[in-house]
């Protein structure tokens, strides 16, 4: 089979129909899909919204076939796909952390195939996706998302960025294009209360760096649009600052009741 972005969303439409029928209340694609456009390493983001919570069978079964319709980071002919599914009753009324009832993505994949299910998780996170989905997202099945889902208090989306700000920082040595975009992101959300693609916030944000820190988010800016290969080897110390200075813009807002 030939596969391509249309081919993809079809086959995951056609699995949630069939595995949940009269469960399922809609599909949602957000994500780059909408929000500026696919990149050589973007995932196709799809939120599944049901009236009811997973049986173990549709679990099992729904695991099996993500492994067979995602594809690698980086293939462009076969997405790798990052896939969550909602219970209506999680979310409504809405609090905070909110909960998934199963998510998906390739960073996964290496314990799925090990036998690994997916399991329903409270996630910090989760606001920032829902509330990027609700703002952007465009309704495949159902409902327009935004009739389906909370209104979420920006609040909580301060909360979700200080609650995973520590995590994503220990990681700047391992996935640096990934966390240096993520922090210009975030950093751009709490000044603007919108949000926008990565390479968007990278440009929003490189007018606001020290000069000695600018080569470091133009070349995650350029690697995440496929213009260039990004090699961090030498630049390890340097990033580092830069993700600490980061931080403390970041951490800035948090002692502020208002966006700047």
């Amino acid at each position: 089979m030939i596969y391509n972005q249309n081919t993809q969303i079809t086959e995951i439409i056609t699995l949630a129909k069939k595995l949940f029928t009269e469960n399922l209340l809609g599909v949602c694609l957000y994500g780059s899909s909408v929000l500026g456009g696919l990149r050589p390493n973007s995932d196709l983001d799809l939120l599944i919204l049901l009236k009811a919570r997973l049986s173990e069978e549709a679990r099992k079964m729904l695991t099996r076939r993500l492994l067979e319709i995602s594809g690698e980071v980086g293939c462009t002919d076969k997405r790798p796909m990052e896939v969550t599914i909602l219970c209506h009753k999680d979310l409504v009324p809405w609090h905070f952390p909110p909960r998934y009832e199963y998510m998906y993505g390739e960073w996964l994949r290496t314990e799925i195939e090990a036998g690994m299910i997916p399991r329903a998780e409270h996630d910090p996170d989760l606001a920032i996706l829902l509330w990027q989905a609700r703002t952007y997202g465009i309704s495949l099945v159902g409902d327009p998302i935004e009739s389906m889902l909370p209104s979420i208090p920006f609040q909580d989306i301060r909360n979700a960025i200080r609650d995973s700000l520590p995590s994503l920082i220990s990681n700047i040595t391992q996935d640096e294009r990934n966390v240096l975009l993520t922090l210009c992101r975030m950093w751009y959300t709490l000044a603007t209360g919108t949000i926008c693609s990565k390479d968007a916030a990278a440009r929003w944000v490189i007018s606001r760096l020290p000069q000695d820190y600018v080569s470091l988010v133009e070349m995650a800016e350029k690697a995440y649009l496929g213009e260039t290969t990004d090699c961090w080897e030498e630049k390890k110390d340097l990033l580092v600052q830069l993700g600490t200075w980061m931080r403390q813009q970041i951490k800035g807002f948090f002692t502020c009741p208002t966006l700047s």
